[in-house]
C-alpha cells in the first residue's frame, strides 16, 4: 500500500506456517508407553492372569486331579461356604489380618514417632534389629518359633524360672491358644517393615508443623494425633496393603508350626488349597476357595485404597 509522505512503506507480517505433522501422530505417540510395559505385562498375563483364569475355569468342576472332569457349576462355591473346614479357613485368614496389620502398624507407628524425636546414636543398630525378621526366611523362623512355643522349649521353661509355671502350656496343641500363638509370629516379622516405611514417611513431614504445634500449645500426643498420623497415610496405606496381603495368603509358618493344626483351629487358606489338591483330590473346590479368597483380597484392598488415599 501507499506510505505516506516522508515514511517508509511498512512490510506485511505473515506468520509462520506451521509444521506439517504425520498422520496419526499423536496415536503412535500414545503407543510408545506401552512399549516399554509391553514385556512385563506379556509376563504377568502368561504366568499370573492366565493361571488364575484357568483355576477359574476348574473351579467348575470336580476333578481329582488325573482322571475324567465332571461338571460341578457352583457346587464348589457352596461347598466353601457350607462346610466348617473351609469356613473357618476364611476365618482364619481374616483374623490374622489383627496380628499381620493392626498390630504391627501401630507398633511400627509408636516406634517410628518415639525414634524420630529422640536422636539416638545407635539409630543404625535400632533399624538393623527391628527390621532383621523380615528378611528371614519363614520357613527357618516357623522352625525356630515351634522349637522356642514346644512344651520344653525356652518360653515355657522361662515361665517357670520367673514362678509362672502355672501359665505354661503346649502352645501349638492348645485348642485356644493355638492361632494367637502363630499369629504373634507374623507381628514379630511385620512390625520391622511397617517400623522403616512410617519411620521414612516421618522423615518428609516438614518441621515447621511441629513447631508452629509447640508454640500453640500442643503437646507430643496432640502433635502426634494432628499431624504425623495424617502426614503418614500414604505410608501407612502401603504398609497396610503389604501386610494385609501377606495375611491372606500365610501358608509357610502355618504348614510348618501346626499344618493347620490341631483339628482346624489353625487352618488357613493356603494350607487348606494345598491340602485339598495333594491329599484330598478335590482339586475344583481347592481353586473355589483361591478364587474366592483372590476376590475377597481385592475387595479388602480396594476398602483400604479408599481409606488411605489423600484427600
Amino acid at each position: 500500500m501507499l506510505a505516506p509522505p516522508g515514511r517508509p512503506a511498512e512490510k506485511a507480517v505473515r506468520p509462520a506456517p506451521a509444521p506439517l505433522r504425520p498422520a496419526g501422530g499423536s496415536g503412535r505417540r500414545r503407543l510408545v508407553p506401552l512399549l516399554y510395559v509391553a514385556p512385563a505385562l506379556l509376563f504377568y498375563a502368561a504366568f499370573v492372569l492366565w493361571p488364575w483364569l484357568h483355576s477359574v475355569w476348574i473351579s467348575f468342576w470336580n476333578w481329582n486331579g488325573v482322571g475324567v472332569a465332571t461338571w460341578a457349576g457352583l457346587g464348589n462355591y457352596a461347598a466353601v461356604f457350607q462346610e466348617p473346614a473351609l469356613r473357618s479357613a476364611l476365618l482364619h485368614a481374616f483374623v490374622f489380618i489383627l496380628f499381620y496389620t493392626v498390630i504391627p502398624v501401630a507398633l511400627g507407628l509408636v516406634l517410628a514417632a518415639l525414634v524420630a524425636a529422640v536422636p539416638w546414636r545407635a539409630m543404625p543398630v535400632i533399624r538393623t534389629v527391628i527390621f532383621l525378621p523380615q528378611i528371614l526366611p519363614l520357613v527357618a523362623v516357623g522352625v525356630v518359633w515351634k522349637w522356642i512355643y514346644s512344651e520344653d522349649g525356652p518360653l515355657n521353661q522361662l515361665l517357670r524360672a520367673v514362678g509362672l509355671g502355672g501359665f505354661t502350656r503346649a502352645w501349638l496343641g492348645d485348642f485356644t491358644w493355638a492361632l494367637p500363638t502363630v499369629g504373634l509370629i507374623g507381628t514379630w516379622v511385620s512390625t520391622g517393615l511397617c517400623f522403616l516405611l512410617l519411620l521414612s514417611g516421618i522423615g518428609k513431614i516438614d518441621p515447621s508443623l511441629y513447631e508452629a504445634a509447640g508454640l500453640d500449645g500442643a503437646g507430643r500426643l496432640r502433635q502426634f494425633r494432628h499431624i504425623t498420623v495424617p502426614g503418614l497415610r500414604k505410608e501407612i496405606g502401603v504398609a497396610c496393603t503389604v501386610t494385609v496381603i501377606a495375611a491372606l495368603a500365610g501358608f509357610d509358618v502355618v504348614y510348618v508350626m501346626t499344618g493347620g493344626g490341631p483339628g482346624y483351629s489353625t487352618m488357613v487358606p493356603g494350607v487348606q488349597v494345598y491340602q485339598l489338591v495333594f491329599t484330598a483330590g478335590r482339586v475344583g473346590t481347592a481353586c473355589a476357595l483361591a478364587t474366592v479368597l483372590s476376590v475377597l483380597t481385592c475387595a479388602v484392598m480396594y476398602v483400604l485404597n479408599r481409606l488411605t488415599r489423600e484427600r
